[in-house]
């Protein structure tokens, strides 16, 4: 069945999420999220490697 409204398909979507009591609010934070964290995670690894790779070579000076 097509709907042609967006408002009610909103409506339908929330009247089926609430019949079988699952909501799209319980998901968590999402793949963007997760994204971000692992880009975020991994520059950090990155950044750190960088700047600490010559920090036990110095020749004295």
């Amino acid at each position: 069945m097509t709907i042609p409204s967006v408002l009610l398909a909103a409506s339908d979507a929330a009247a089926t999420a609430g019949a079988t009591g699952v909501s799209h609010a319980d998901d968590g934070p999402g793949w963007l999220l997760r994204g971000v964290i692992i880009v975020g995670v991994l520059g950090a690894i990155l950044l750190a490697w960088i700047l600490l790779r010559g920090y036990g070579d110095s020749d004295g000076n």
